[in-house]
């Protein structure tokens, strides 16, 4: 593991004075990554804070409330994801899911990451950072979900804003990646509002619900966040 790998992935530190600033959001810097010995719990890391959101890591509490969510919100999902599988909302599977997260985290290879209502305190979604590479990519890949009845809020704007310090100022990151499906208006209208730029179209990227299907393909540089950030000054 690269050092850069090692200090993402058991950092205790953030400095708690820096701010950073753009157009839309001020994040404080938390302290984001610090580990319990508890392989099943990554609760000891601070949340990130938005606007009207917070995000932080996904705990074992958490999973009659995700479960809840996910279920309702199955039929509004399942034609933009993966198809799940036949435990997917199951206590087992979500452990097996939780301490996989733990794994990839502690390797500084992917960070997943829940999103709550600031007021409520309410899980309304998440976003996965993925596929994180170093050496001459310095890049990593963005995932989300929305509940349905959380949809269309303005609230998964509000959290990929909210993770752009994190990305860029404490992965020190060069490139973020998305990808959606061509169709996918409200996906290709967050990621519009937060900054990313379409890049092309990739065909038959990803396996979604059971098929082959093309994406769009965003990107947010490093050198495109520096410009929000001198916006906001």
């Amino acid at each position: 593991m690269t050092r850069q790998a090692r200090r993402a992935a058991s950092i205790s530190y953030v400095n708690p004075r820096k701010t950073c600033h753009n157009s839309a959001f001020t994040v404080r810097y938390p302290e984001m990554f610090r580990f319990a010995d508890v392989p099943l719990s990554l609760s000891s890391m601070t949340r990130i804070p938005g606007r009207r959101v917070y995000l932080r890591a996904p705990t074992m509490e958490d999973w009659p409330e995700w479960a809840e969510l996910r279920a309702r919100s199955r039929a509004f999902l399942t034609p933009w994801e993966p198809t799940w599988p036949d435990d997917s909302l199951a206590r087992d599977h979500y452990r097996r899911r939780l301490r996989q997260q733990v794994r990839e985290w502690r390797a500084g290879e992917a960070y997943g990451l829940f999103i709550f209502l600031n007021d409520r305190r309410r899980l309304v979604g998440g976003i996965n950072l993925s596929n994180v590479r170093r050496g001459v990519a310095q890049t990593a890949s963005v995932g989300y979900w929305m509940g349905q009845p959380f949809a269309g809020q303005g609230l998964m704007t509000d959290a990929l804003r909210a993770i752009l310090p994190f990305v860029f100022d404490e992965l020190r990151l060069h490139r973020l990646e998305a990808a959606c499906l061509p169709h996918n208006q409200p996906s290709r209208s967050v990621l519009t509002k937060v900054g990313f730029r379409e890049e092309g179209l990739a065909r038959q990227y990803l396996r979604i619900n059971g098929q082959w299907a093309d994406h769009l393909l965003f990107a947010l540089l490093r050198a495109d966040y520096d410009i929000m950030l001198r916006s906001a000054r």
